[in-house]
């Protein structure tokens, strides 16, 4: 554990704490405030979050306690589903409802129209990133530029919407569930939809349901979470590899793994789990298999070489 300074001078003592919460963040809350807020919550020494949601969004958090925040980008590259609600008519300057209202055109499009030009997005397309965003040009951040009132020239960045359908079109909102890779904004997307309509569009609402095959129905909020008790809140965290849970798994006897442990490689083959082998030379997909010892624990990430070998990629620390 380790001691931090409290406002009356008592120390307070962080826990050492591994695991992975499925949060459903709120409204009107940056994912790093919400990060903060569970890591008090839990009074864990180390945190950090898998990837940000906007303010205006809500939904499903991964965030990563101690040995778990070394596997947390591996949500970062995951494709994301969204449901999404569009204002049709208006347009603002962030793409949203945060923003100022730039113009207001009325809305002729029908049910059918609306819909047909939604499955146009379907597939590979490209996205101008938003002036509002985190992205940087030398150095500094778009949104700093655009708060200052300077446009600044953004290269289309291809994407993919891997699904989209519309859900609901009524009073001039359209509501849509999106899954789509990594890099999509959405308030973009919405902006798009509204051009090709011809009457223009912005966000107003957002919330992201799916990320790396993680569902927001198994996600627990702020509220819940205080109201528990230390036992309780224990029982909610996922262990470090469900971040990685879609990679094959590999067992390794006692001599392998101490070697792994090491940071050595290791000859291939070894005890398969969950009735998964290596892939031939040549078919991988992705080379990366998740290793455990003989007792079935977490030893951390692996890679497998053409050549026969597997090369620890990141461990979890020994006790």
């Amino acid at each position: 554990m380790t001691a931090v300074g409290a406002g009356n001078g008592v120390k307070k003592i962080r826990r050492k704490l591994d695991g992975v919460l499925l949060l459903d963040k709120p409204i009107g809350m940056s994912s790093n405030q919400a990060l903060q807020a569970a890591r008090r919550i839990f009074n864990a020494q180390k945190a950090g979050h898998t990837g940000t949601l906007d303010p205006l969004a809500t939904g499903l958090l991964p965030l990563c306690f101690g040995e778990a925040t070394k596997f947390a980008g591996e949500l970062l590259d995951a494709d994301k589903t969204y449901t999404a609600t569009l204002s049709l008519g208006i347009t603002t300057d962030t793409g949203d409802a945060e923003g100022r209202e730039i113009t207001r055109q009325a809305v002729s499009a029908t049910q059918d129209e609306v819909a047909a030009v939604i499955a146009r997005f379907r597939g590979e397309i490209e996205q101008i990133p938003p002036m509002y965003s985190a992205l940087k040009r030398d150095g500094k951040p778009l949104y700093e530029y655009a708060r200052a009132g300077i446009e600044v020239e953004r290269a289309p960045r291809k994407i993919t919407i891997h699904k989209i359908e519309m859900l609901e079109c009524r009073d001039e909102q359209v509501s849509i569930k999106v899954t789509c890779s990594k890099g999509t904004y959405i308030r973009t997307l919405a902006v798009d939809i509204g051009e090709r309509l011809g009457c223009g569009a912005h966000l107003i609402a957002l919330r992201r349901t799916e990320t790396g095959g993680m569902s927001v129905a198994s996600a627990i909020t702020l509220d819940v979470l205080q109201a528990m008790c230390e036992d309780e809140r224990n029982t909610v965290l996922l262990p470090a590899d469900a971040l990685i849970a879609h990679l094959p798994a590999f067992q390794l006897d006692a001599g392998v793994s101490a070697k792994v442990m090491q940071g050595r490689a290791v000859e291939c083959p070894f005890v398969c789990r969950d009735g998964v082998s290596p892939a031939p030379t040549g078919e991988r997909s992705d080379s990366r298999v998740r290793l455990y010892d003989d007792g079935r624990k977490f030893l951390g990430l692996g890679t497998l070489t053409d050549d026969g070998w597997c090369k620890p990629l990141r461990l979890v620390a020994s006790n």
